[in-house]
């Protein structure tokens, strides 16, 4: 694993705490899912990616400074042992959080770590070190100085988060099907949509009025559902998560101002807004968005 230089953590750093203030809900969502500390995910998603700002989390949203080894999917390639070496690359840092818990419970050198108590931090990092998941000596006393100096231990106290993924944690099933992966991204819990989905089965799933759920999507709630489509559990935002503060969006072949405040999980009226235009405006390739 790539280990970023962080220094000494013996003092309160302001960036530290924007990246768990940023990514905690998504550590929690790990725990739950995947059994790994929220705590743990937090101090080596701190530390890999010297709080988001490493050239592997920022080029290819690459929190864990997992290499390569098997992977099949988008890559980067960064000087760490050798040079050019090659290292995952993922779509967003959800993809990096969600990677990184499969990583570590589907391989056998990190198997006994999971027959320690969630709350065994301390536990968790020494192990970490001792199946090699980093070279630096330092690796554990690094990661439990961040936990205990930020408090991400009271992270791995959470029993339940939200009523949507206490639901779906363990991956029950339903009338013989497997429920939605539910999933975080800015401040709001979404779902993909499956063929023949519609809002009322989705409601029944979830146990929220479709009516709801359609009026959160901005949609009719008779509204025919494609595969793929992304579709919001609860109010939509009106910006975009503070990383797009000084980026922009710039319009692909196929898109619409909907189907790109449905990517951000923003309200229609709101994109419209931000970048003064009328919901009669045509849109067209190569535009450019403020979506924050």
């Amino acid at each position: 694993m790539l280990s970023v230089s962080i220094g000494a953590q013996s003092t309160w750093n302001a960036q530290f705490q924007q990246y768990i203030d940023q990514y905690k809900d998504c550590a929690i969502e790990q725990m739950l899912k995947w059994k790994v500390p929220a705590s743990i995910t937090l101090a080596q998603g701190l530390m890999e990616s010297g709080a988001g700002k490493s050239r592997l989390a920022v080029k290819g949203n690459n929190h864990f400074g997992i290499k390569c080894h098997d992977w099949q999917g988008a890559t980067i390639y960064h000087d760490d042992d050798a040079r050019g070496e090659c290292f995952r690359a993922y779509g967003s840092a959800f993809e990096s959080f969600e990677d990184h818990s499969r990583f570590l419970a589907t391989r056998s050198r990190y198997a006994s770590l999971f027959q320690l108590k969630i709350t065994d931090y301390q536990g968790w990092a020494k192990g970490l070190k001792a199946a090699g998941y980093a070279t630096n000596p330092k690796y554990a006393q690094q990661l439990i100085d961040i936990i205990q100096l930020y408090k991400l231990y009271e992270y791995d106290k959470v029993k339940k988060y939200d009523k949507f993924l206490t639901q779906h944690t363990k991956a029950a099933t339903q009338g013989g099907q497997e429920l939605h992966l539910i999933k975080i991204y800015n401040k709001n819990y979404y779902i993909t949509a499956r063929r023949g989905d519609t809002f009322r089965s989705i409601g029944e799933e979830i146990g929220v009025s479709y009516k709801k759920i359609a009026k959160y999507n901005e949609r009719d709630r008779n509204s025919q559902l494609q595969e793929g489509e992304i579709i919001w559990l609860k109010k939509k935002q009106k910006k975009a998560p503070k990383e797009y503060k000084k980026r922009r969006h710039y319009v692909r072949q196929g898109e619409s101002m909907y189907s790109i405040a449905q990517h951000y999980g923003i309200r229609l009226k709101s994109l419209y807004k931000m970048n003064h235009l009328s919901p009669d405006y045509n849109l067209r390739v190569g535009d450019e968005l403020r979506v924050r």
